[in-house]
């Protein structure tokens, strides 16, 4: 039995059923948008972490702070929350790859340092959007904790400020 969800954001997740179990496990559809960087998150932090999906693997009460201002807020504070700014994000940009991955993990994997690029498009001009980033990951329990997140701020800049070409 299929059943609508709503999230926290309003956004409609799809339960399936999956897995050994017979489970639930919620779809987020309404991030495909974003789909690249969860699946490089989801890759680089292996079975470090439990879940299949970036929204699994982050603990209901999560800390995400960003180091720059360009739109979110500095600091974010549980999953709802983070999901709704993550709705904004796929609502603006649209990324169709993410790569460059380098993993660091460092006291016995309790903390990991990634750095990557992403590759989209700026929905409202269709702008190229092209950025590097290096995330600093504190896990507990296997979800994430705490997220220190550093961007090249200016190519951000760059990409929201272009007009249409």
């Amino acid at each position: 039995m299929k059943q609508s969800v709503e999230t926290p954001n309003g956004a409609q997740a799809q339960p399936e059923i999956s897995g050994e179990n017979g489970m639930p496990r919620e779809t987020y559809t309404a991030y495909a948008g974003a789909e690249p960087y969860f699946e490089l998150i989801r890759n680089a932090l292996g079975d470090l972490v439990d879940g299949e999906h970036f929204f699994d693997i982050i603990a209901d009460d999560i800390a995400y702070e960003v180091r720059y201002d360009l739109g979110w807020p500095r600091l974010t504070r549980g999953r709802a929350d983070l999901m709704a700014q993550f709705k904004g994000y796929v609502d603006a940009i649209r990324l169709l790859s993410a790569d460059r991955l380098f993993v660091t993990k460092a006291d016995t994997g309790r903390v990991v340092v990634i750095e990557y690029d992403v590759h989209g498009k700026i929905l409202a001009t269709g702008a190229d959007y092209q950025n590097r980033f290096c995330s600093i990951i504190e896990l507990e329990d296997r979800k994430i904790a705490r997220w220190r997140d550093y961007m090249d701020s200016h190519a951000a800049w760059n990409a929201l400020t272009a007009s249409a070409g």
